[in-house]
């Protein structure tokens, strides 16, 4: 009987429960997916999970080797505590390891979900073979997964790499609860909320674009339709993604002298919209960085894509086998 690896990814509004097995060239392949929209009562949603996974475990034909778990923080990560996350209301100082190991007797871990995301893309995807990389989601929010010196690193008490608060600009767009933060300039709703103040400002001068022509539909500009206004070469579309990226550039020069990684890997919405904001980024990043760690360092898009979010919580699961 092949030995499989386990994920639960936790969200708001979702969760799902994945099999995979891991190749000996480095690669996972995903063998079983089911998902179900998240029970308001935590003890619920995790009884939902666990029996899934044992439907799935009989249907395969598989035994576990270990479970991993993705889920927004704030966490409790060694004692496998879900501490209220904003996105799960009634998620308040949960234990999520206790009946998992009492059911299924293999090794759990759980990391938020960008360091998830990065230990996927550290072990499959585009950091295979870096020791010291910095994953960026950009998608919802901005927060960051490190792995340093080979390990993953998540500080203290599981907050390392927040780095959606750090303050870029005294005033701007707010995110994380903060205004002129990276998040606020770089995330889905900070790109909408800027957007939106860029379009009302442009339509009250007397200008047009195709982003939106009636001040009183500016709740419908998302980062998304902005992205398309900008590839069809609306000029405010086009300006306002030059401001995120060269904020973007501004946000990745801090870590990088701090850090000195190899790679940093962005997903999400720089994945998707790398054309419009790489060049700008570049230039900012070689701006304000010191000269040596941008030599030494590549910048490229997440390799996952749209299946990191499954894999994600498999790599949690390969870590707690095995610590990488």
């Amino acid at each position: 009987m092949k030995k499989v690896l386990a994920g639960f990814d936790i969200g708001g509004t979702k969760c799902a429960v994945v099999l995979g097995e891991e190749g000996q060239d480095q690669t996972i392949q995903l063998l079983k997916r089911r998902s179900f929209p998240t029970p308001t009562n935590p003890h619920d949603a995790i009884n939902k999970l666990m029996n899934e996974l044992s439907y799935m475990i009989e249907e395969e034909n598989v035994s576990l080797e270990a479970i991993g778990i993705s889920c927004g923080g704030p966490l409790d990560s060694k004692r496998g505590l879900i501490l209220s996350p904003p996105n799960l209301p009634n998620w308040d100082r949960i234990d999520i390891f206790t009946p998992i190991k009492e059911t299924f007797n293999v090794p759990v871990a759980m990391q938020n979900d960008a360091n998830a995301c990065a230990l996927a893309e550290w072990q499959w995807g585009a950091g295979v073979g870096c020791q010291n990389i910095i994953f960026l989601t950009f998608g919802t929010g901005m927060g960051a997964g490190l792995i340093l010196n080979g390990q993953l690193y998540s500080g203290t008490n599981d907050m390392a790499g927040e780095v959606g608060h750090i303050r870029l600009e005294d005033d701007g767009p707010v995110g994380y609860g903060k205004a002129g933060s990276f998040e606020g300039f770089c995330s889905g709703g900070g790109i909408a909320r800027l957007s939106q103040t860029k379009v009302k400002e442009y339509l009250e001068a007397g200008n047009t674009t195709i982003i939106c022509s009636d001040v009183n539909n500016l709740e419908k500009v998302t980062a998304k339709s902005v992205a398309e206004a900008a590839f069809k070469g609306d000029e405010l579309a086009l300006e306002i993604y030059q401001s995120v990226g060269k904020k973007l550039g501004k946000g990745i020069s801090i870590l990088l002298d701090i850090l000195n990684p190899e790679k940093v890997i962005i997903g999400s919405i720089y994945a998707r919209q790398e054309g419009l904001l790489r060049d700008y980024m570049l230039t900012e990043i070689k701006k304000e960085a010191l000269p040596h760690t941008v030599q030494a360092c590549s910048i490229e898009a997440a390799k996952l894509q749209e299946t990191v979010g499954d894999l994600a919580s498999l790599s949690v699961a390969k870590y707690a086998v095995n610590g990488k």
